[in-house]
């Protein structure tokens, strides 16, 4: 159980609620043709999903507030094997509960040094993830800050739209905002017939979203996959923001960051990274996020979060996990 702080303390600690998935990295000699052969030169095994990403960085960064892992789990070896690496991690796991009714969610990723990553995932224990598995009361009780839940759009119970005209994790994300926790949600790179009805009621009780160009795209229409204009992809960041996200809708790719804020637009273009310096970009717009929330956390303008997400994002590539790369930076006393 979580700790309740004092009354008037100030609230500290993230929690990152979602999926929670064993990922098996598989580094591959190249892409084959239908029916041929690639060798796997090597294999990582780590957690994934954005929320394991999340909190997996942020404790690799060395956060000092709490950061609290909640997702749901199989019963079997390979739950065992996500809570061995969370305890590893110094995460807590009372919040990473377990069902007998599925196995654990797991995603085989191929990865070509140089190029881009294919995934291939079995939706397992996330499939069953309800607004059950979130303990609201206790979080606030606890004085957590922040709620990050990802991913949007590949929980099927949280997606489902109610007949009231939003989706289980809006109504999640409501209470949670009422009771004066803060949310941020990330989408999933998993087109379906609903994607954007399921992004577009569930944006008035977000504060704030993040999603790369392919995520955008499915949820705008509009095109942002052909090439990373920043003119564009502000304006489906303003479209999101229209939708009542409540503070920003952040939106990265390789080549760019937009962020459409009340009050501030921001669009830069990362700083390169040489091609031979990437081991595998697996888990880099997570680790983007773990930057900027932390950012978020820490009350920082928010320019400064997204220069300290771009750092996080560079540091990843250098690791052949999503999170081996950030151990190699700390978080700033100020605001970058």
């Amino acid at each position: 159980m979580l700790e309740p702080i004092q009354p008037k303390k100030v609230r500290q600690g993230i929690a990152c609620a979602g999926n929670w998935i064993l990922d098996t990295v598989h580094s591959i000699s190249h892409w084959p043709e239908k029916s041929g052969l690639a060798l796997i030169k090597t294999q990582h095994v780590d957690l994934g999903g954005g929320p394991a990403n999340v909190a997996l960085g942020l404790k690799a960064m060395d956060v000092s507030y709490p950061v609290i892992p909640i997702g749901l789990i199989g019963a079997g070896a390979l739950g065992d094997e996500v809570l061995r690496l969370s305890a590893e991690a110094g995460l807590p796991l009372d919040g990473l509960l377990r069902t007998t009714r599925a196995t654990t969610s797991q995603t085989h990723v191929m990865n070509v040094q140089g190029d881009s990553r294919t995934f291939f995932h079995h939706r397992g224990a996330n499939s069953l993830f309800d607004a059950a598995s979130v303990n609201i009361d206790e979080l606030s009780d606890a004085g957590i800050k922040l709620l990050y839940l990802g991913y949007l759009t590949l929980l099927d119970r949280l997606d489902e739209i109610l007949p009231e005209g939003k989706t289980r994790a809006a109504r999640l994300l409501s209470v949670a905002r009422a009771k004066g926790v803060r949310t941020c949600v990330d989408l999933a790179s998993f087109r379906s017939d609903t994607y954007s009805d399921i992004v577009s009621k569930t944006l008035p009780e977000i504060d704030f979203l993040f999603a790369n160009e392919l995520e955008a795209e499915a949820a705008t229409g509009i095109n942002l996959t052909q090439k990373s204009d920043p003119n564009e992809m502000m304006k489906a960041a303003r479209f999101l923001k229209s939708g009542g996200v409540n503070r920003a809708v952040i939106i990265h790719s390789p080549t760019q960051i937009v962020c459409c804020e009340t009050e501030v637009e921001i669009a830069f273009a990362p700083d390169p990274i040489p091609a031979e310096e990437i081991i595998s970009p697996v888990g880099a717009g997570d680790a983007f996020c773990s930057g900027v929330i932390h950012g978020l956390h820490e009350d920082w303008p928010i320019e400064s979060c997204l220069k300290f997400g771009e750092k996080a994002a560079a540091a990843c590539l250098s690791g052949h996990t999503a999170t081996d790369g950030l151990k190699t930076i700390s978080v700033p006393r100020i605001p970058p």
